[in-house]
């Protein structure tokens, strides 16, 4: 009986990596000796945050975008989110010249999200309290006019373009022993574990949700995609809400754990990598630096953290500080 073949292979990924070169960056992937103290073990940061609109959206963006027929595009371009795939498919459409884009956003969004979309030539429409009441807008649109719907995570070329910062880490450091990454929808995670284990098979690959949000963990001890999950609030919007079907699928069997961490352990991350390291992350990007600094699972030798994304407005930030929290 002949196997079936894999939704998104390393190929896949190396394809990506080439058709989206030359319009995003190579991010940085620094040590931190402070964080490192603090956590018990070597920490590597993948910056994220210094990719095009402040984190790794662009990737899946425009492999997804730039895989559609001219005709396609011709039709439009769709999508939804809480803030920083938006931003990602406004890039990508303006990157390649793309004339028709669509953005559902939920109304919760950052503020800094919602300055930045504002920049690019795309109509921006609000709606909703949750990603998933705009993602069922968007839909609804597309359904309306035939427009290309490029989903955040739940597409095989959107997780091929997110693992394009998977194959950036595993060349950039010869060995480590873990990568920890934010998870959400479930793309980066699956794309970087799908880099991580071909390389290096015995390092472990680790995600994190917000306590308020655990859809991969409920994902991975049922067995099969949450999707959706109604979520309770949380700063992490991008991790918010349910885990694609098709991460689940490309990836279960990569990923060995799931953890959880709190709104306060975020609110001291970000607030730890601004006095250790000088980086400005949101929630959703420093929620694998919350869990290395709060022990979540036990780590050791070289660990890489993805900072997934930096999108956090100033009011937010004044807030955090204000509350006093510290390591």
């Amino acid at each position: 009986m002949m196997q079936a073949m894999p939704l998104v292979s390393l190929p896949d990924l190396r394809t990506a990596r080439q058709r989206i070169a030359p319009y995003i960056l190579r991010t940085p992937l620094t040590y931190s000796f402070l964080l490192s103290e603090r956590a018990g073990c070597d920490i590597w940061l993948k910056q994220e945050t210094r990719q095009h609109t402040g984190s790794f959206k662009p990737r899946g963006a425009l492999n997804k975008v730039m895989s559609l027929t001219g005709e396609e595009r011709s039709r439009g371009i769709v999508a939804a989110s809480a803030g920083n795939h938006a931003l990602g498919v406004a890039y990508a459409c303006r990157a390649i010249g793309v004339d028709r884009a669509d953005v559902f956003v939920q109304a919760t969004a950052a503020p800094s999200k919602i300055a930045k979309l504002r920049e690019y030539p795309v109509a921006v429409h609000w709606v909703g309290e949750t990603y998933e009441e705009a993602q069922q807008a968007a839909l609804a649109h597309v359904r309306s006019t035939g427009a290309a719907y490029v989903s955040a995570y739940d597409d095989p070329a959107v997780v091929a373009g997110q693992g394009t910062c998977g194959l950036e880490i595993v060349e950039d450091l010869n060995d480590f022993d873990a990568v920890i990454v934010p998870t959400g929808g479930g793309a980066l995670i699956a794309g970087v574990a799908l880099a991580v284990k071909s390389a290096h098979p015995r390092a472990r690959v680790i995600g994190v949700n917000p306590a308020a949000s655990p859809a991969a963990l409920l994902s991975f001890q049922r067995g099969y995609a949450v999707d959706p999950y109604d979520h309770e609030p949380t700063l992490a919007h991008g991790l918010a809400g349910g885990f694609g079907k098709i991460p689940f699928a490309a990836a279960h069997d990569l990923i060995d754990e799931i953890v959880l961490v709190s709104e306060e352990e975020m609110k001291r991350a970000i607030v730890a990598l601004i006095d250790s390291d000088q980086i400005l992350a949101e929630a959703s990007g420093v929620a694998g630096m919350a869990a290395a600094l709060n022990r979540k699972t036990a780590l050791t030798g070289k660990v890489v953290v993805v900072i997934s994304g930096g999108n956090i407005d100033s009011n937010t930030l004044k807030l955090i500080l204000s509350e006093g929290v510290n390591e």
